[in-house]
């Protein structure tokens, strides 16, 4: 089951994905467009669930992804229950999905061979319900949604994932987002810069410079649970250009990118 699931259905590809990124971020760019960066909706999953870690990592990982396309070019959206690192439902019987698609889809996965635990552990990574758990605002019954069960049962991580938990945590994911926030309205080259993508061939990192003017911004994100090196240039090569730390998911900056690290580096 476990070789099943962290094989088949949470493997990702970071340099595929920062493919993407680059047609759409410089293609509007150039065509004088304008983007709207989002990872979630209420179709997805949750993004620390499909490109991080629910696990040792998931504060940090949670974290990386929001620095990694708040600083983009174009208009931000958080989905309700992204700042606090909501995970996906991770239901354990097909009994608790409401989705209509997913119904359907185990039946269909049941009637080509899937056992039902390889089933329930696609839809566990795709169904669409995983953006639809009700926000988790305490660690009161059903999450401080309701007083009456919801037509979705939010995941049970809900005790320790929850508004209130985050809002009492210095170093939460929330924190993290308000710094995002801040940092936005305070240099408008993350607004107003031009942006090109950087370590286009490297497999683990999504890599990218704003530049306005003189301003110059680096945003470097690990996609991987492990330290990985950069290959283009080494952080230290950065420092050297006169770029320091502005913000990160990590308090300083090593010689290498740690688990799941973002790391934002300015000169000036």
């Amino acid at each position: 089951m476990a070789d099943f699931h962290d094989k088949v259905v949470y493997q990702i590809y970071p340099k595929s994905l920062k493919e993407l990124f680059a047609k759409w971020q410089e293609g509007m760019q150039a065509g004088q467009g304008w983007n709207a960066t989002f990872w979630c909706n209420h179709d997805q999953p949750r993004a620390v669930s499909r490109f991080g870690d629910e696990g040792i990592w998931w504060k940090k990982s949670a974290k990386m992804l929001g620095a990694c396309i708040h600083l983009m070019r174009g208009t931000p959206y958080i989905y309700q229950g992204e700042e606090i690192g909501m995970t996906n439902a991770g239901y354990a019987s097909i009994d608790q999905y409401r989705d209509v698609e997913s119904l359907n889809y185990y039946d269909i996965l049941c009637r080509e061979g899937k056992i039902s635990a390889e089933a329930l552990a696609i839809l566990a990574a795709r169904s669409r319900d995983n953006g639809r758990t009700p926000m988790q605002w305490s660690a009161e019954a059903y999450a401080g949604f309701s007083s009456h069960e919801p037509w979705l049962l939010p995941p049970d991580n809900y005790k320790k994932i929850n508004v209130e938990a985050a809002r009492q945590d210095k170093d939460s994911i929330f924190a993290f987002y308000q710094q995002l926030i801040r940092l936005r309205h305070e240099r408008k080259i993350i607004a107003e810069g031009k942006i090109s993508f950087l370590e286009r061939e490297d497999e683990d990192v999504i890599a990218y410079e704003r530049i306005l003017g003189a301003e110059r911004l680096v945003v470097l994100c690990n996609f991987r649970g492990q330290e990985v090196s950069l290959r283009e240039k080494s952080l230290q090569d950065y420092q050297a250009e006169g770029l320091h730390r502005v913000l990160g998911n990590y308090e300083d900056v090593g010689y290498a990118l740690r688990p799941f690290e973002a790391v934002v580096l300015t000169n000036e």
